[in-house]
C-alpha cells in the first residue's frame, strides 16, 4: 500500500479516522484478563475484536511496537497476529517503531518492518525526527520502491512537548526545522495523491502549528496524534487537512479503545463502547472538515 490507498480509504469512508491500539493492559475489560491465560494473549485478543468491529468505520489502525513488546514474547507473538488480522481487514496499517539510536539499528528496524522476510509487515512506520538524516535514510529505499510510507514525529501533542520542540533555532522552531528537513525527503516520492510517501506526525493540539505548517507544506500528509490529549479537539484536527479534506489522518487510542472506562461500564459492552466512540469522532471531526 502506499499514502495513496490511505487516502482513498479516508474518501471512502469519509472518515478521516485512525484507532490506536497502543493501551495499557489496566485499559482491557476484566473478563477478558480472566478468561484469557495471560495479559498478551487478552492484548492481542481485545485488539484484533476492536479491529473486526470497526471494520467499515474507521479506515485506518496505529499499532505500537513497544506495547506488545513489553509483554515479552508472547506479545511479540500477538502482535503478528494483530497485524495479520489487520490486514486481511482491509486496514492500512501504521507502526509506531522502537526507538531507534543509531543507523545499523535504523537498517535492522527498516528490514524486520519492510524487507523481504518482514516480521512485522505494515504500511507505513512511525519514527523520530530528532536522531538525524542518518537515522532516517535507511527506510528511504523501502520508500522509494517499496511505496511504503514514512511519518517521522514532529510536534507531540503532550505537556510538555514546548519545551523543546517550540524552541526557537535561528527564525524557525524546532518542530518548523524538523519539517523542513523531513520535506526534503519526499521530493522523489510522491503519490498520485500529491501527497508525499515521507510525510509527519504532528500534535493534535497544536492548532497554529498545524495551520502554519499545513500552508507551507502542500506535499506533506500529517498523521494528527493524540486526539485523546488535553485541549485536542476537532476543530484544531480541521487545520491539518487541504481545502478538500484531504491530506491527514487522525489518531485515537483511549478516547475509543477505552470508551467503556469513560462509559462506567464493566467491560463486556466494550465493542458497542468503541464503536459509538468511533461514530462520534467521525462526526466531530467531518463538522469541520468536508472530504470530497
Amino acid at each position: 500500500m502506499s499514502i495513496d490507498v490511505l487516502q482513498d480509504k479516508i474518501r471512502k469512508t469519509k472518515n478521516p479516522s485512525m484507532v490506536d491500539l497502543a493501551l495499557c493492559v489496566s485499559d482491557l475489560p476484566p473478563h477478558l484478563l480472566a478468561e484469557e491465560e495471560n495479559s498478551a494473549k487478552a492484548y492481542g485478543r481485545f485488539c484484533r475484536e476492536i479491529l473486526e468491529k470497526l471494520k467499515g468505520t474507521v479506515p485506518a489502525v496505529r499499532v505500537g511496537f513497544t506495547a506488545f513488546a513489553v509483554l515479552g514474547p508472547e506479545g511479540l507473538q500477538e502482535l503478528k497476529a494483530v497485524l495479520k488480522a489487520a490486514r486481511s481487514l482491509g486496514y492500512y496499517i501504521a507502526v509506531e517503531a522502537p526507538y531507534i539510536l543509531s543507523p545499523m539499528m535504523a537498517k535492522a528496524v527498516a528490514n524486520a518492518f519492510w524487507g523481504i522476510d518482514a516480521q512485522y509487515p505494515c504500511d507505513g512506520l512511525i519514527v523520530s525526527a530528532y536522531a538525524g538524516s542518518d537515522m532516517i535514510k535507511p527506510f528511504l529505499p523501502y520508500v522509494t520502491d517499496g511505496k511504503k510510507d514514512l511519518f517521522p514525529v514532529v510536534r507531540t501533542s503532550n505537556k510538555s512537548a514546548p519545551d523543546i520542540q517550540d524552541l526557537l533555532a535561528g527564525t524557525r522552531l524546532v518542530h518548523a526545522a524538523a519539517a523542513d528537513q523531513i520535506n526534503r525527503f519526499g521530493g522523489d516520492c510522491t503519490g498520485k495523491s500529491g501527497y508525499a510517501r515521507v510525510s509527519v506526525v504532528v500534535g493534535a493540539n497544536a492548532a497554529e502549528s498545524l495551520r502554519s505548517l499545513r500552508a507551507k507544506y502542500p506535499r506533506l500528509f500529517f498523521l494528527v496524534d493524540d486526539m485523546d490529549y488535553s485541549g485536542c479537539n476537532a476543530k484544531n484536527c480541521s487545520h491539518a487537512f487541504d481545502k478538500f479534506g484531504h491530506g491527514a489522518v487522525v489518531c485515537a487510542g483511549p478516547t475509543l479503545t477505552a470508551a467503556w472506562k469513560t462509559a462506567e461500564t464493566e467491560g463486556m459492552d466494550y465493542l458497542e463502547q468503541t464503536l459509538g466512540a468511533a461514530e462520534r469522532m467521525k462526526k466531530n471531526l467531518t463538522r469541520y472538515t468536508t472530504i470530497l
